[in-house]
C-alpha cells in the first residue's frame, strides 16, 4: 500500500511517511492509491469480531507487514485500547423509538477521537524508537482533538506536541483537559479567534517544505491519513451491531465538523461495506451547503453554538471525499481546493455532487433543536445526549415514517458539555476526573488579537527542536 496527495503532487509514500505528515508539499492531503475491497463472504466472517479484533483485520490492510509486521501491530493495537473503560471499547446504546447511540466515548478524554489518537500514539512511539528520531506534532482543535492528542502522546520520550485551542469557544472542561497537562513535552497555546484562525497559521508552517523537514513536524489532525483509517474501523463495528447478517443496508448519522469521521465512512463505504450516510450539523452549514447545492463557499462569520466543535467553516477532510468520488481525479481536486483557498467559495461540477448524494445527504439543526433532541432524549430514555450527538439524534427524531436501519454516532461523552446540559434545561453529571479539573495548575501561552500567530508558532517549534 502506497499514499499519494489529493493534489498531484506527492506520490509513492509508505504509511510510515504518511503517519509523519501533514499537509503534502502542495496543500493536498495524503489519501490511498487504492481502496482494498472486502467480499461478502468476509464481512460475514467479521460480523461477530470484537471492535479490537476487527482492527486487527482492517488496519493491516492499510499498513504494509514489511513496515510493522503483523504481530508487532497486534501488540500495538492491544496496548492502545487496553485502557478504554468500557469493555468493548465501543458500545451501541439501543434507545426508545429507534434512536440507537454509537458510543464512540470510552476513552481516557471522553471524546471519539481518542479511538484513533490511542493507535497514532502507539505507532509513532515504534517507529521513533526504532528511527531515535524526534518529532513535534502541531494540533489545531476546535474541541476535543486536541485533548485526545496530547494524552496519547505525553511524556513520550521522542515526540512533543503544541496545541492550538480557540480560547473560549471550547466548553471549559475541554479547554482544562488541555491546559492543566503540565508535562515537559505539551505546550498549548490559547488562542484568541475561531479554530478555522488557528488553523491558518499551522498550514503555513506545513507547507514550507524545509521548514517542516528541518523541525520534523507531524500533524495529527485528520489531516493526518493514520487517524482516518482507523475510524473506518468503527463504521464497519457500528454496520455489524445494526445487520449481523451483512444482507442490508444501514444509515450511519455523522455529527460532522472537519469531515474526518464521514470521510472514513466513505471509505467502509468503498470497501463494501452496505452503508449509507446523513452528514448533520449546526447553523455553520457549509458542509450542508456543499452536499444540497454544490456551494462550498464560507459564510461570513463562525457562529458559536453549544456543538463547538463543529462551529468550523473549512471542513478540510471534504478535499478526500471529492477526491475519493472523483475517481482519484487529482487536476480536478486541485483546481476546485485552490479555488476555494484563494476566494473561499468553489462550486462542486454536478456529476461530481450526484455520486456524493448516491452515499450521502446532508442535514442542518438550529440550536434549539439541538438542546430540544438533548432534552427530549433525556425526557424519553434518562440518557445524556452531548451536544454534538444531540444534532445527529435531531435528525433522527424529525424522520417520524422511516423504517430504515439507523445508527447515531455519539461523538462524545454529555459529561464534557456541562453548559449546553444546563442550557437544555438538564442536570450535568460530571465524571469524578473532570471535576478535579477544576482545581488543578494550569500551564499554556495566549495568542492574542493583533500577535504574529506564525511567528509566535514558529518560535515555540524553534525553541521545542533546541532543548
Amino acid at each position: 500500500m502506497r499514499y499519494s496527495s489529493t493534489r498531484g503532487g506527492v506520490k509513492g509514500q509508505t504509511f510510515e511517511q504518511a503517519l509523519f505528515s501533514g499537509y503534502c508539499s502542495d496543500g493536498g492531503l495524503l489519501f490511498p492509491d487504492s481502496v482494498p475491497q472486502i467480499p461478502q463472504k468476509t464481512l460475514q466472517t467479521w460480523a461477530d469480531l470484537s471492535y479490537v479484533d476487527l482492527c486487527k483485520e482492517i488496519i493491516p490492510l492499510f499498513v504494509d507487514d514489511t513496515e510493522i509486521p503483523r504481530k508487532d501491530l497486534h501488540d500495538l493495537i492491544d496496548r492502545a485500547f487496553s485502557k478504554f473503560r468500557h469493555p468493548d471499547v465501543v458500545n451501541v446504546a439501543r434507545l426508545k423509538k429507534g434512536l440507537n447511540v454509537l458510543e464512540l466515548w470510552h476513552g481516557a478524554t471522553l471524546a471519539f477521537k481518542d479511538l484513533a489518537l490511542s493507535c497514532v500514539g502507539q505507532f509513532l512511539e515504534y517507529f521513533l524508537e526504532k528511527r531515535k528520531k524526534h518529532v513535534t506534532i502541531v494540533v489545531g482543535t476546535s474541541g476535543d482533538t486536541g485533548s485526545a492528542a496530547i494524552e496519547a502522546v505525553r511524556g513520550l520520550k521522542w515526540v512533543d506536541i503544541v496545541v492550538l485551542l480557540p480560547h473560549g469557544r471550547c466548553s471549559s472542561i475541554q479547554e482544562l483537559q488541555m491546559t492543566t497537562v503540565l508535562d515537559d513535552n505539551v505546550h498549548v497555546f490559547a488562542v484568541d479567534g475561531t479554530s478555522d484562525d488557528l488553523d491558518y497559521p499551522i498550514k503555513q508552517c506545513f507547507v514550507d517544505a524545509e521548514f517542516v523537514q528541518k523541525h520534523n513536524l507531524i500533524s495529527i489532525n485528520s489531516i493526518n491519513w493514520a487517524r482516518v483509517m482507523v475510524q473506518t474501523v468503527h463504521h464497519f463495528y457500528a454496520y455489524f451491531q445494526m445487520c449481523r447478517s451483512c444482507d442490508q443496508e444501514v444509515e450511519i448519522v455523522v455529527p460532522t465538523g472537519a469531515m474526518g469521521n464521514i470521510t472514513a465512512g466513505c471509505i467502509a463505504r468503498m470497501m463494501g461495506l452496505p452503508v449509507r450516510f446523513v452528514s448533520t450539523v449546526n447553523v455553520n452549514d457549509i458542509v450542508d451547503r456543499a452536499l444540497k447545492q454544490g456551494d462550498f463557499s464560507m459564510a461570513d462569520k463562525v457562529i458559536p453554538t453549544s456543538s463547538n466543535s463543529m462551529d468550523i467553516q473549512v471542513p478540510y477532510n471534504f478535499e478526500r471525499i471529492l477526491y475519493l468520488f472523483s475517481g482519484q481525479d487529482s487536476a480536478l481536486v486541485a483546481r476546485l481546493l485552490r479555488e476555494f483557498e484563494a476566494t473561499g467559495k468553489t462550486a462542486i461540477p454536478k456529476n461530481l455532487l450526484d455520486k456524493l448524494n448516491a452515499v450521502m445527504r446532508s442535514y442542518s439543526v438550529t440550536e434549539a433543536d439541538t438542546l430540544l433532541a438533548m432534552r427530549t432524549c433525556w425526557e424519553e430514555n434518562q440518557y445524556l445526549l452531548c451536544p454534538h450527538t444531540a444534532v445527529a439524534a435531531s435528525y433522527h427524531m424529525a424522520q417520524e415514517s422511516s423504517s430504515c436501519m439507523r445508527v447515531c454516532v455519539a461523538t462524545a461523552a454529555a459529561a464534557k458539555f456541562p453548559e449546553a446540559v444546563e442550557k437544555a434545561g438538564l442536570l450535568p453529571q460530571p465524571t469524578p476526573e473532570l471535576e478535579a479539573l477544576v482545581s488543578m495548575p494550569t500551564k499554556y501561552q495566549d495568542m492574542k488579537q493583533g500577535q504574529d500567530w506564525e511567528a509566535m508558532l514558529r518560535a515555540k517549534i524553534q525553541s521545542v527542536h533546541l532543548k
